[in-house]
């Protein structure tokens, strides 16, 4: 006999009825010789009532014994629950089931961890739940996760459909390309010495797709970097990769525009008004000290370099005499941070190469710091009404090179934020999502070290028309042809319009950032030959498809929305990868391990 309903189906009309469930056991409660079974699946709970007057005391006994999570079959009857015994909390609530039949299909071990407890990600450590990831994936919170990543994929092809684009694979065994992050590469077991890459992403092919015709090309692609790893990186994680042929960067900015609100209607049941607003990359820098602002609150940058032109302060006159900048944020409320707090703030400012930090504390109507006894009054005015400074506020400057200046006080900004968030002095309303455009990139970027330019981006990426004259007498003056797109400062995706013109691709690669014309040919030379023959004018955008279900879910890490994870190492401690192999396969493959092997798997038969 098969089910006949799931657990989460079973409702009142069906009062009466003789249903079948299969599903685990949730959880079990023995009051007064009756014993509660919640009977749990992918949908849902449901009730069931174990009566010893009516089943066989075999039967009884055995489901009294079993553990959490065995895997039964229960036969019995509907029936409204008793007044008084509702369970609001659940879907099913308000109906039990009065078990005929029952039989054990698989008895359950004793768990390393409780399932039904809901603040299971809170008392249990990741690692474990990481290991035992089949129990986890099985609490109502993940399985949520991914049942909600499931209707965002398929909104996403939907949508993308209805707009004429093709769904086409690509390679996930690519040539090695080194250029930003490090690469997974594979071994060649036909030609000794020569490795296939795993990509970084389909970049290349998707251009030339636009070579071929196809015109618009998208796809769930999976990516791969060998990177340290954060909350929001993986090695291995998936994109949605978008390219279009015959576009400008307003075609995007709709495309991406329409597909998010249809994706938070589908995920949400909201509706995200249009269109986005946009800020330059200047603009983003300077007001917020990132080029993914969190906008759904203040705290913003404010310029006093004009102010401190003819400072008292040596400090700040000399970083403006040699053309730095000086800036500052208002932290209200916060002169009560404690030394830590400040020491904290003091290390981000070293990290960036500050010297420390300065700061001023309001307190008992009386500025506290060692450097206002070198500010003249009309310094102090300037702050008060700039920054409106109140009894109570945290006023914190920074006096550097101005990309610098801006970037200290943009790691600073976020980290009062959360300061402010645990004192209940900063309210950010959880239901808000806050989108924006950032746009206008630098093309380059240079590297002192290097003494050379590398891109901003990448190599790809076309020059805004009217700066592409400076491309040799002035690169950074040159604006590449970017966006980034951002919800409550973090980065969802970006992409570019790209070059199709294989003179000005040659001068990027050779001129700018001078690859070698060798170098050139054997990294990109099929793609200059394929722009020979006639390359349409085209453009796209990969969006972060981990990190939009999360910021959906409301997660702070990817790994609540991928079935399977890696650790920050890079691991997956449930598989025990990766692992060793056997000397025939690295003989076959034409490699030596040099250093120590943990755990060499015995000679393959």
């Amino acid at each position: 006999m098969k089910r006949t309903h799931h657990c989460n189906e079973i409702r009142p009309a069906d009062a009466g009825k003789t249903v079948i469930l299969e599903g685990w056991v949730h959880s079990r409660r023995d009051l007064g010789g009756l014993l509660f079974m919640d009977i749990r699946d992918r949908e849902g709970r449901t009730q069931t009532v174990f009566d010893p007057a009516n089943l066989p005391a075999a039967i009884f006994d055995s489901a009294a014994r079993l553990h959490s999570e065995s895997v039964v079959r229960v036969t019995g009857e509907v029936r409204l629950r008793p007044n008084g015994t509702d369970n609001s909390r659940i879907a099913t609530g308000q109906v039990e089931i009065i078990v005929k039949a029952f039989e054990i299909l698989n008895a359950a071990a004793v768990l390393p961890f409780a399932v039904d407890d809901p603040e299971i990600a809170n008392k249990v450590n990741e690692e474990l739940r990481l290991k035992y990831r089949y129990l986890d994936l099985r609490r109502p919170e993940m399985i949520r996760n991914l049942r909600l990543r499931s209707k965002v994929a398929i909104a996403t092809r939907q949508q993308l459909d209805e707009q004429g684009f093709l769904e086409v694979e690509t390679p996930t065994l690519f040539k090695s390309t080194p250029e930003g992050a490090r690469e997974f590469l594979v071994p060649n077991r036909r030609e000794a010495g020569t490795f296939y890459a795993l990509p970084q992403s389909p970049q290349q092919f998707k251009q030339i797709l636009m070579v071929a015709g196809v015109e618009r090309y998208f796809q769930l692609a999976r990516c791969y970097r060998d990177e340290d790893l954060r909350a929001d990186r993986q090695p291995e994680f998936t994109q949605v990769d978008i390219e279009m042929s015959f576009i400008d960067r307003e075609d995007i900015y709709a495309l991406i525009e329409g597909l998010l609100q249809r994706v938070w209607r589908v995920a949400l049941g909201r509706e995200i008004p249009l269109p986005f607003p946009r800020m330059s990359f200047f603009d983003a820098l300077d007001r917020f000290g990132i080029d993914k602002p969190d906008t759904r609150f203040g705290m913003e940058l404010v310029d006093f370099t004009a102010d401190f032109q003819g400072s008292a302060f040596k400090v700040f006159q000399s970083v403006i005499a040699s053309g730095g900048v000086v800036k500052a944020i208002n932290a209200r409320g916060l002169a009560g941070a404690t030394q830590g707090q400040l020491e904290t703030m003091t290390e981000y400012a070293k990290s960036f190469g500050a010297k420390g930090l300065a700061y001023i504390k309001v307190e008992n109507g009386d500025w506290k710091s060692p450097i206002v006894r070198f500010f003249s009054p009309t310094e102090k005015e300037a702050l008060t009404t700039k920054l409106g400074i109140q009894e109570g506020d945290l006023i914190l400057f920074a006096a550097d090179q101005w990309l610098t200046a801006c970037e200290i006080l943009g790691k600073i900004r976020l980290y009062c934020a959360e300061v402010l968030k645990t004192q209940g002095k900063l309210v950010i309303d959880p239901t808000a999502f806050n989108f924006l455009w950032v746009v206008d990139f630098p093309l380059l970027s240079f590297d002192r070290e290097l003494n050379r330019w590398y891109s901003s981006h990448h190599p790809f990426t076309a020059p805004v028309e009217d700066d592409i004259p400076f491309l040799k007498t002035d690169p950074k003056k040159v604006r590449g042809q970017h966006y980034d797109i951002v919800v409550n400062g973090v980065e969802l995706g970006g992409g570019s319009i790209r070059i199709h013109q294989p003179d000005v691709q040659k001068t990027i690669f050779e001129d700018l950032l001078q690859i070698p014309p060798a170098e050139t040919q054997l990294r990109f030379g099929y793609m200059l030959e394929a722009f020979r023959y006639g390359a349409p004018p085209h453009g796209g955008i990969a969006l972060g498809f981990d990190r939009l279900c999360a910021i959906l879910c409301g997660s702070t890490s990817i790994r609540d929305v991928i079935a399977f994870p890696k650790t920050a190492k890079g691991t997956d401690l449930m598989t025990d990868s990766p692992s060793t192999v056997s000397p025939r396969q690295l003989r076959d493959l034409h490699l030596e391990i040099k250093g120590a092997v943990k755990d060499v798997p015995p000679p393959a038969a």
